[in-house]
């Protein structure tokens, strides 16, 4: 009866690989596939590869040191005979033997060229050649040079003798040339960064593997380089290639094939859903297809629990905003009306005011309220954007309205405005809206009649700051000015300048106030 209720084998293993991750599904599929095909490829491969490569190998180094050592102990032999019969003929230059003796040594390669001269150029022994004249750097040790067409040595000697030798290409070929049969191989001789090829390696399949060799020749960093093709493309070779294509092509497919189904397109489908999400809606998830990843389904049950949370605070929020919104607007119009209220009490106190003194002070009172109001309007109207505050609007109001309340106490009083077109926050539009009402109203009482001109230009070593200035007849240095500062606007200014972060300098021989304060840019 058991029996009967356990569930058949093959379901029991589709069960047990379906609780696996996705990426334990995939790598046991790929092994499982693949490991025949892997493990006889690699086999034949490593096998085949080895024997190839020990036998170009082995062809390469015998041919490598038949063709250098001939060439070396010529080479050597001249050497030799060139330094000694240099040394003979430093000593005497007429010591006919010693020319004789090296004339005989070259006797058997009658291609190449030999020249002994002394330090002034003239020739002592053998006949000038072309590579002769090769600009080569003056030293008492042996050098070898490759020069178009060949190989120079040059032995130096003593106040610039030397004795040189010229190898034509042609000749160095036969030298280096193996005796018997020798497969196809390619030589050059390679001196400093020079290479004179000696014999050129046929163009060679992409599959070839060529396979070098240098051997040093004992003068200076002379050395021959012998290369060889690889291993022919042999069928086991073959064989093993195409299993390695096979087995790429079966893995590329099994791979494609079960990540596709499982992961690739649950998740473009889920991406397709989050893409086109909008704030307040509910991403559906049930369009994933018939079989993804149990990972892609709990993601996007995941994404659609997040999307429902943020549709309830979105809700949540634009109350909040709307309620923020009506009571931000509430206390702007309650803190205008106030201002405008605080504004028409003080006129109506300054109307009642039994002396001038009085009246004035209330002007100056209503100046600074007037002040405060200009700088809240313009941020209140710049509040949508809060991008800051227009300083050549508020600037130009409360101008405007400066000569407005002065127009009885200083009926002439005018104001020349030069302001480049920038943003401040409110702190600073505040504190400079208080200093200019300061320093204008200083002016006034100074001469009534006074002509003030405020210019605000951007500082051109620094954006973010920019020179506010202030100048006017009235503000030059004399004893009244003096007592006024110190006794009643000095302190003030002095404060406001702490708001602006700057140091307030007053010029006393111009009249001209200027201090640098903060900018967020241009409109």
């Amino acid at each position: 009866m058991n029996g009967m209720h356990s569930p058949p084998r093959g379901r029991a293993f589709s069960a047990a690989l379906a609780r696996l991750p996705t990426g334990a599904k995939v790598f046991l599929i790929l092994v499982g596939a693949l490991l025949p095909l892997a493990l006889i490829a690699l086999f034949t491969t490593m096998q085949t590869t080895r024997n190839a490569d020990d036998e170009a190998r082995e062809r390469l180094a015998v041919t490598a040191r038949e063709s250098s050592s001939l060439l070396e102990n010529i080479l050597a032999n001249h050497v030799a005979q060139l330094t000694r019969t240099l040394a003979d003929l430093e000593q005497d230059p007429q010591d006919a033997p010693s020319c004789m003796r090296l004339a005989g040594t070259y006797a058997s390669h009658s291609a190449a060229r030999y020249l002994i001269k002394d330090g002034r150029g003239r020739a002592l022994c053998g006949t000038p050649f072309p590579q002769a004249d090769a600009r080569i750097p003056a030293t008492m040790d042996t050098q070898a040079h490759i020069v178009p067409g060949g190989l120079l040595l040059r032995v130096g000697g003593n106040g610039g003798a030397a004795a040189l030798a010229f190898y034509p290409r042609e000749l160095l070929v036969n030298l280096t040339r193996p005796s018997g049969f020798v497969p196809e191989y390619g030589a050059a001789l390679v001196a400093h960064s020079d290479r004179l090829t000696l014999r050129a390696l046929k163009e060679n399949s992409p599959l070839d593997r060529g396979k070098s060799i240098r051997i040093d020749l004992g003068v200076e960093d002379l050395a021959l380089e012998t290369t060889m093709p690889g291993a022919p493309l042999t069928s086991p070779l073959m064989i093993a290639t195409v299993l390695l294509v096979l087995m790429w092509i079966a893995a590329a497919g099994i791979g494609w094939f079960v990540v596709d189904i499982l992961l690739i397109r649950p998740l473009r489908r889920l991406r397709s859903n989050v893409a086109h999400y909008q704030p307040g809606e509910v991403i559906d998830t049930t369009r994933l297809g018939p079989v993804p990843a149990q990972e892609i389904r709990e993601l996007g049950e995941t994404f659609t629990e997040i999307s429902r949370t943020v549709q309830a605070h979105e809700a949540d929020l634009a109350k909040g905003l709307v309620r923020q919104t009506r009571l931000t607007r509430e206390v702007h119009h309650r803190v205008k009306n106030n201002l405008q209220v605080i504004s028409s009490l003080i006129n109506f106190h300054a109307r009642a005011a039994k002396g001038q003194e009085a009246a004035d002070a209330y002007a100056s009172i209503q100046r600074r309220v007037d002040a405060l109001a200009v700088v809240h309007r313009h941020h209140y109207a710049e509040m949508e954007e809060n991008r800051g505050l227009e300083l050549r609007s508020v600037v130009g109001e409360l101008a405007a309205n400066l000569r407005a309340t002065a127009a009885e106490q200083a009926p002439a009083l005018g104001i020349t405005l030069e302001i480049e077109a920038l943003l401040v926050t409110q702190d600073v539009a505040t504190a400079v809206a208080f200093l200019l009402t300061e320093i204008i109203e200083l002016a006034i009482t100074c001469s009534p009649g006074a002509q003030l001109r405020i210019s605000v230009k951007s500082s051109p070593q620094d954006p973010t700051r920019a020179i506010l200035r202030i100048s006017s007849p009235a503000l030059i240095s004399n004893p009244h000015f003096e007592s006024l500062v110190e006794k009643r606007y000095g302190r003030v200014q002095t404060g406001l300048a702490r708001q602006l972060r700057g140091q307030l300098h007053h010029d006393p021989l111009v009249g001209a106030y200027e201090i640098a304060i903060t900018v967020n840019g241009r409109p």
